[in-house]
């Protein structure tokens, strides 16, 4: 019962993240637009991309929610392949 009530909890939290980094983000993309652009073809891109990220920084952090670690972002070369560069 415990680990229903703890994944009920996880969704509530995504779905909340969720709708409101859309709606901030939509809304920073909707004043950069009017500050920025004329047409209203680009404010409603501008609107789009802001949306984009905010969906995308919600699913990026709800993945990280439910399954307990951060996403690694690191190469696949190995350390000894790269070459040993100074600044001096």
């Amino acid at each position: 019962m415990g680990g229903d009530y703890d994944l009920e909890a996880k969704w509530d939290t995504c779905l909340d993240l969720g709708i409101r980094r859309l709606a901030y983000s939509s809304f920073s993309g909707a004043a950069a637009g009017l500050l920025f652009f004329r047409s209203p073809a680009t404010r409603w891109a501008s609107v789009a991309l802001g949306a984009g990220i905010g969906i995308g920084s919600a699913y990026t952090e709800c993945s990280q929610l439910f399954n307990g670690s951060a996403a690694k972002l690191t190469s696949n070369v190995p350390e000894a392949s790269l070459p040993d560069v100074s600044p001096f």
